[in-house]
């Protein structure tokens, strides 16, 4: 029996990466919404706040994901948690700046607000971590380029698995170190050493992974040009004319599956931000939930992951196709969303681990899907693009689902039921139509 191996000394370091990574953005998860509100905004603030992230990761991801093709995801994964690191010292700057009045609104589309001083430095610092922000799909890089036919499921589904364990410890850490007197500003101070603990991760412990890269800088990082500096190695020779041209986003759509994929991707991200948008709001609003329990809820969401993208993953290895496990998680993220509607606490326990359960199935075996689409010297721009298509669908996810909650409430995650069954009916329809492409291209029977 294969036993689940999250210590594998080939893969630890990019999961380490990773876990701090997560770890450090999710302990601002559960706070976020109390600091906002603290500082002079509301629902749509937090919304819009939210998106700046996504916003201008839709313009550094690509730029970073092709750049880690040409210089190595290592270099490109130091640049990303450099800027994480800045962008969380300027969250704590915006603690101790004088919470002056900017500007003030009261209409009905945006609701009441004040725009002070401290807020507008959290959205300078989110649009700062955005366009750095490129560590989730040059991770992913990092990975398909260590990975074969043979372990890319259970290596994805530990990449799942390190994410999750993030997502637990990060809101459980987030509301016990806001209970204290330092309140939501701890938590804050936590997330901005474990990204400088990242920085030092990632120069010790992680090698080069891009087979066509030799590392020829110094990462004492003694001068800014030799970090950049790099020598290719003749990979792929037998696809020169691809190699010499650089991975454009047109480029990339030709390549085969890739249109459907990312229209997963976009579709996913879509309705996932509307349930981060919504679900603070109503644990806030509706629920009157304190931080720490709002964190006592996502710890467990992440907790059936871990068991999902861990143990469960790897056993299924090789036994279930990537497409069925696909499949069934798209079923349980539909029928899950629809209880989110439903203002029940057993209920939404209930669908949270449905949701848990889904992602767990639906996400790992996707990535390691598109991990497998095109080749080494287009995975960069491919996990780029894709957290691109993320970005783009967060953006609208996050802004109007914050805008819609406050018109429909709990109906909101209705929207997210009908998201993915539209992604359950695209996966079928490609799913038949490829099995019927291959049985028309099998050779006929000889008839005796």
């Amino acid at each position: 029996m294969r036993v689940f191996n999250f210590f594998n000394r080939t893969i630890f370091p990019i999961l380490l990466v990773n876990f701090i990574g997560i770890l450090g953005y999710s302990i601002v998860i559960p706070i976020l919404i109390f600091i906002v509100v603290d500082l002079g905004g509301n629902g749509f603030i937090y919304g819009l706040l939210g998106a700046m992230y996504p916003f201008f990761q839709l313009i550094g991801a690509p730029i970073l994901g092709r750049l880690s093709d040409r210089i190595g995801r290592k270099k490109v994964l130091i640049i990303s948690q450099v800027g994480t690191f800045i962008a969380w010292s300027m969250f704590l700057l915006a603690f101790i700046l004088p919470k002056t009045v900017l500007w003030s609104s009261d209409i009905e589309l945006t609701g009441t607000y004040m725009m002070t001083l401290p807020l507008l430095l959290l959205f300078l610092a989110r649009i700062f971590d955005g366009f750095t922000g490129g560590n989730v799909s040059v991770a992913n890089a990092y990975l398909s380029d260590i990975s074969t036919d043979d372990d890319r499921n259970k290596n994805f589904g530990m990449m799942g698995a390190s994410t999750s364990l993030g997502f637990v410890l990060g809101p459980a850490v987030a509301g016990v170190l806001a209970s204290t007197f330092l309140e939501e500003s701890l938590p804050i101070m936590l997330a901005a050493l474990i990204s400088l603990i990242a920085i030092f991760v990632i120069i010790i412990k992680l090698p080069e992974s891009n087979p066509c890269v030799v590392d020829t800088g110094n990462l004492g990082l003694k001068s800014f040009r030799r970090f950049f500096q790099v020598e290719h190695k003749d990979c792929y020779t037998d696809d020169i004319t691809q190699s010499d041209s650089p991975n454009t986003f047109g480029k990339i759509l030709k390549v085969e599956g890739i249109p459907l994929l990312y229209a997963i991707y976009f579709l996913t991200f879509l309705g996932f931000s509307l349930f981060y948008a919504g679900l603070p709001i109503y644990a806030s609003s509706i629920l009157k939930w304190t931080s720490i329990e709002l964190g006592i809820f996502l710890a467990y969401s992440s907790i059936i992951m871990i068991l999902v993208q861990g143990p469960l993953l790897s056993y299924l290895s090789n036994k279930v196709s990537n497409v069925t496990c696909i499949i069934m998680g798209t079923l349980l993220l539909a029928i899950s969303f629809y209880m989110l509607s439903i203002s029940s606490i057993m209920i939404m326990y209930m669908a949270i681990t449905l949701l848990s359960l889904g992602n767990g199935l639906m996400w790992p075996n996707f990535l390691s899907i598109l991990s497998k689409t095109g080749n080494h010297q287009m995975q960069g721009a491919i996990q780029g693009y894709g957290n691109s298509m993320g970005s783009f669908a967060s953006i609208f996810g996050l802004v109007l689902g914050g805008f819609i909650f406050e018109s429909i409430q709990v109906a909101l995650f209705k929207i997210g039921t009908g998201i993915f069954l539209l992604i359950f009916i695209l996966v079928m329809i490609n799913h038949f139509t490829d099995k019927k492409a291959s049985i028309k291209d099998q050779p006929n029977p000889k008839i005796v």
